[in-house]
């Protein structure tokens, strides 16, 4: 087997209400809308992110993503509305966590 594309699935209540926000947090409109009840941002040429609409899964979902500089993220998504408790410092790296406004965990870390 070689995987050759991985794309983290956000499983979301509403499709509309996500892509606005996600569009907030990746600061641009997604990439691609495969199928009804599906969006998705291409990070990279091999991964990304998934959001699929699904009420009765949704808010149970985690991502954890690599981000260059932390500290430029926290004050951009403080300017777009969307709250966090700023960085911190765990172990050998830093992370800033965010909740989507469905309950999924989203984590940038980095030095």
């Amino acid at each position: 087997m070689a995987v050759t594309r991985l794309l983290a699935q956000m499983t979301i209540v509403d499709l509309e209400r996500a892509v606005g926000w996600y569009a907030k947090l990746f600061g641009r409109d997604a990439d691609a809308r495969p199928m009804d009840g599906m969006a998705e941002w291409h990070l990279a040429p091999t991964f990304g992110v998934q959001l699929w609409e699904d009420p009765e899964r949704a808010g149970r979902s985690t991502m954890v993503a690599d981000e260059s500089d932390l500290d430029a993220l926290a004050d951009r998504l403080t300017r777009e509305g969307i709250d966090h408790p700023g960085v911190r410092q765990v172990t050998a790296s830093r992370i800033l966590v965010v909740t989507d406004p469905d309950g999924n965990g989203i984590v940038f870390s980095g030095a």
